[in-house]
């Protein structure tokens, strides 16, 4: 049956419990006996495992299933699945991922995990899966570097992940190979990592990434602006820069210029003492708050929100050259008296 092979998977020991209203189902530490409470995700949208060890699971077969149960998991209404709390052998994982290939998941997650071991991927060459969204959050492994023939062999699914996040795991390096291979990626989310400086050249090489427009690196070891703006130009389509809180030092002789198609920079808690400039010029969102600023003189045309809220402000920016502004943030700064008659210039802002 459905609920013995994902017991299988899953390993896990407890019993499910389904919410009908949000179309989720929450597994807590399965047993044998408790195995059959499984059944009731099925007819959820969202399914959660939480707890649990699958090292006696290592050597499950996924392979061979038969033409009816390959329908029915076609079948089944589930788009997304978190694994928690877990440890995972990698040689495990490997055919857990192909099993998925059978369902019509969109969104697999692990959270708290350890991945033990390494995996044989070999079996993953040529295989496609539906899964377009990849998470990570709080997990620990083996590090990404030397594994470039782990993603070739994946290469056929990494060529269609569109969102992929390792946030709060420690990572300290990104494989140049790895990039290469996510040629459909749309946003990629490293907050909360151990990224420095030098780790991002050869992250973002040339060939990796090319479609990507979401770039968050919150919360890393970036201190360089300059070389952090070297770095990104080989991201001719990057939209959205999240650099927050990373300690940020400007170069006041730096002539690097940030992608000419950035539209939300988030600068916020860098402890910036001055605008980096230039900035981009179609940018439409800049945060600036919780920052060191005395003064600030920006002129965007097409720039629709300005963030500065937490700084050193002493009187408020003109913004008469930026008049497509509609959001202004100022609150908790040193200002004693806003500009009214040119802030009455902007009609809409708020």
């Amino acid at each position: 049956s459905v609920a013995v092979l994902l017991l299988g998977l899953l390993g896990v020991e407890g019993r499910c419990f389904f919410n009908r209203t949000e179309e989720r189902c929450v597994c807590y530490n399965l047993t044998q006996q408790t195995a059959g409470s499984v059944i009731q995700c099925l007819a959820a949208s969202v399914v959660e495992f939480r707890g649990g060890e699958l090292e006696r699971y290592a050597a499950f077969p996924i392979t061979g299933l038969d033409s009816s149960t390959i329908d029915m998991l076609g079948s089944l209404v589930i788009r997304k699945i978190v694994f928690a709390d877990l440890l995972v052998p990698e040689i495990l994982l490997a055919r857990v991922l192909r099993f998925f290939s059978y369902t019509q998941v969109q969104e697999l997650v692990f959270e708290s995990c350890t991945f033990k071991g390494r995996g044989n991927w070999e079996d993953m060459a040529g295989q496609s899966l539906p899964i377009l969204s990849l998470h990570f959050h709080n997990v620990t492994a083996a590090p990404l570097e030397g594994r470039e023939q782990d993603f070739s062999s994946l290469s056929s699914w990494l060529d269609t992940l569109q969102e992929l996040a390792g946030t709060g795991s420690r990572v300290t390096s990104l494989p140049c190979a790895i990039g290469r291979e996510l040629r459909a990626l749309r946003s990629l989310d490293m907050a909360q990592n151990s990224l420095g400086d030098e780790s991002l050249t050869p992250a973002f090489c040339r060939g990796a990434f090319p479609q990507l427009r979401v770039l968050i690196l919150q919360s890393n070891n970036l201190t360089s602006q300059h070389r952090v703006c070297e770095s990104l130009q080989q991201l001719p389509e990057l939209q959205h820069l999240d650099l927050s809180q990373n300690t940020l030092v400007a170069a006041p002789s730096s002539s690097c210029r940030w992608p000419i198609s950035l539209r939300i920079f988030n600068l916020s808690n860098t402890a910036l003492a001055e605008v980096l400039t230039p900035l981009p010029p179609r940018l439409e969102v800049l945060d600036l708050s919780c920052n060191h600023l005395l003064a600030v003189d920006i002129s965007l045309s097409s720039l629709k929100k300005l963030f500065l809220s937490h700084n050193l402000l002493r009187a408020a920016p003109p913004v008469g050259n930026c008049p497509s502004l509609d959001t202004l943030h100022l609150n908790n700064n040193s200002i004693a008296e806003l500009p009214w008659a040119e802030l009455k210039l902007l009609g809409h802002l708020r």
